[in-house]
């Protein structure tokens, strides 16, 4: 029997607001992400992107329609269950870092670690293996305010990926960075995808960002436009 696929949307949507104010912000949408991939999901604002990514993280859940996990109906998951899949199979890293400014890297790293129960030295372990993987060997002990952007984000990378997850989700995270830092970041987006079989879901309004990815989800109006392998 073959396995599910990592995610599949089926028929979903989403929908804010009742009656004469109801926006339908997701129109009936299909999708499957296999492990492994690197998607790049593009689209305007108030496309339904964010609504999607929303969805995938179990930070939303549908209105109608389903959302699997490996095979398992994810809406139909309690609350603690829904948390329980964020902090052992998602990673999350966003354009703004999201770090605490006067915690050190390595803490930073740990403290997805620290939620999940791990003892003190398997958290430093695990985090300095982290900050490693992204190019941040001997930054440990420097605070976000002693890094560049570019090594903050790097910071809120190791976080993300510390605990191993099947699925990264990144939400724009070269936006708020210069063309040298973002091709940096793209870079170990694209390492740990190829080298540790991270499957990476990536919203960006950026072509050139887009073009990492092995393919592009488009939408607009609350669907799914288009899908196409990337250049």
């Amino acid at each position: 029997m073959s396995k599910p696929p990592l995610v599949e949307l089926r028929k979903v949507t989403k929908t804010f607001g009742q009656g004469a104010a109801a926006v339908q912000a997701l129109r009936g949408i299909d999708l499957v992400i296999e492990q492994g991939e690197f998607v790049a999901v593009m689209g305007a604002s108030g496309s339904g992107k964010s609504t999607c990514m929303n969805i995938l993280g179990c930070l939303d859940t549908p209105t109608t329609g389903s959302y699997l996990f490996q095979g398992v109906a994810v809406e139909g998951l309690s609350r603690n269950q829904r948390a329980l899949l964020r902090r052992h199979y998602l990673g999350f890293v966003f354009q703004g870092f999201n770090l605490l400014p006067r915690t050190t890297a390595l803490e930073n790293v740990e403290l997805p670690l620290i939620y999940r129960g791990d003892a003190p030295a398997v958290r430093r372990r695990f985090a300095q293996a982290a900050l490693a993987s992204v190019g941040l060997a001997g930054w440990e002990h420097h605070t976000p305010s002693e890094l560049s952007g570019g090594q903050q984000q790097r910071v809120a990378i190791a976080r993300a990926i510390v605990t191993k997850p099947f699925l990264l989700l990144a939400d724009e995270p070269t936006g708020n960075l210069d063309t040298q830092r973002s091709k940096e970041i793209m870079d170990i987006l694209t390492t740990l995808n190829r080298e540790q079989g991270i499957t990476i879901v990536m919203v960006t309004h950026e072509p050139d960002m887009a073009s990492y990815a092995g393919r592009i989800v488009r939408f607009r109006d609350g669907l799914v436009i288009l899908e196409e392998g990337a250049a």
